[in-house]
């Protein structure tokens, strides 16, 4: 078996099960010897800048000299992003060998899904490497997503909670921050993202509350002096003179959820080795990709992979780093998403959309997506595919001296970012 062949392997389970349950994933955990048991955990929910923090706690884990698992969802450039041991990728060797471990007993349970199979798998794997602490990413909600098969996590963190997957989790940020909130267990301290929804943090607190658990929240009233950039943010907090190193004012919000969280994680889980220096160091060396990259200088060429309203509204609150140069942006989205609500977000700050239909089977065609454009009073226009799309949108901000945005959807971020590395070398 090939790498291919093991990710053509894992991409023929169907994306939902017939009912959300943990049922599947315990089983299939249960085969493998439940692995997740041996492991110690922080697990992270939320809607946005879960990546963000989960990276950057890595990170400070990593230079605290903690061997360090990595699990997101989803990934951006390649399949191999999901599972990361110390910074480092899962070898595409021991990528096959774990989907050859696991197959045989997968097709022991019924109606498994992708991402019960991808979870079961990296649970092992961590296991496996011998772990000394996991920080995992929830793929979708929290209650019944795989990931939450872990029982005993040393602490939950829940990130920005907003409007995404209603169909899913439900139409209000009330019913998204219950499945979120479905990762609090006792005798794990709560760490909840500032400036969340009234009606969510509510729905957060009664769950520690229930778990018997304390909240703990970092005050963006508390960051003093920031100061932005394109290489990212300085500021204070705590008393510590920090750097974010991926750009965007959300960040700030992230950073400080994640100081927050490991700050408790050596107070309160006894890992003494995360120094001021440790911690300083994840902050400012963690990177992902397509969280506000610049892919490029001259032109400008900036790629984010927000692709839901509230995403949307806080990378149009960072596009004052391109200073007045006037953007124009590449965009695709998903037909599940909620396009309008995106677009009305960013059209304030774009001279014109070029749109672009994502590679992806749920994709919205560029067409439609340029007719909404247009009914916003954007000057929108569909291209035939990525490549036109980059040279129209580079050379136009080369003739105007402006920047390109490549935004709306992290399928969409892969495509373009191959696409313009290759076209770059």
């Amino acid at each position: 078996m090939t790498e291919q062949d093991a990710i053509r392997y894992i991409h023929s389970f169907k994306r939902f099960s017939s009912h959300p349950t943990l049922d599947r994933i315990h089983r299939l955990l249960k085969l493998l010897g439940d692995p997740q048991d041996q492991l110690q955990v922080v697990h992270v929910a939320g809607t946005n800048g879960k990546g963000s923090v989960c990276a950057m706690m890595a990170e400070a884990l990593r230079q605290g000299g903690y061997r360090t698992g990595l699990f997101l969802s989803p990934y951006v450039l390649e399949f191999r992003e999901r599972m990361q041991l110390d910074g480092e990728m899962i070898p595409p060797q021991e990528l096959v060998e774990q989907v050859e471990r696991v197959r045989p007993l997968a097709e022991q349970v019924e109606d498994l899904n992708e991402f019960e199979l991808i979870t079961a798998m990296g649970y092992d794997w961590f296991s496996r490497k011998g772990c000394e602490v996991v920080v995992v990413e929830t793929g979708l909600g929290g209650r019944y997503d795989a990931t939450n098969a872990v029982a005993k996590p040393l602490i939950s963190v829940i990130t920005s909670i907003g409007l995404d997957h209603t169909a899913v989790l439900g139409g209000t940020v009330e019913e998204i921050a219950q499945a979120k909130a479905g990762i609090i267990k006792p005798g794990a301290p709560v760490v909840c993202a500032p400036c969340q929804p009234d009606g969510a943090f509510a729905v957060v607190l009664e769950a520690a509350a229930k778990a018997g658990v304390p909240v703990l929240t970092p005050s963006l009233s508390a960051v003093e002096d920031p100061t932005f950039s394109l290489e990212g943010s300085r500021f204070i907090y705590d008393g510590q003179h920090l750097m974010v190193g991926m750009p965007g004012r959300f960040q700030l919000a992230n950073a400080i959820t994640a100081y927050t969280a490991l700050d408790c994680l050596r107070n309160r889980c006894g890992f003494d080795r995360l120094t001021t220096q440790a911690v300083a160091g994840g902050l400012a060396d963690a990177r992902l990709p397509a969280r506000m990259e610049v892919l490029g200088r001259e032109p400008l060429v900036l790629l984010d992979g927000a692709h839901n309203p509230p995403g949307a509204k806080a990378l149009a609150d960072t596009l004052f780093l391109a200073g007045d140069r006037p953007i124009t942006a590449v965009m695709g989205v998903l037909s599940d998403k909620d396009s309008a609500g995106v677009l009305e977000q960013l059209a304030p700050h774009l001279r014109r959309v070029i749109t672009v239909t994502p590679e992806s089977p749920r994709a919205l065609s560029a067409h439609e997506l340029a007719a909404r454009a247009g009914a916003l009073g954007l000057d929108a226009s569909a291209a035939h595919g990525g490549q036109e799309a980059l040279e129209l949108a580079t050379a136009v901000a080369a003739r105007e001296k402006g920047a390109v945005l490549i935004c709306g959807s992290l399928y969409l971020a892969a495509q373009m970012r191959r696409l313009f590395l290759e076209w770059e070398a």
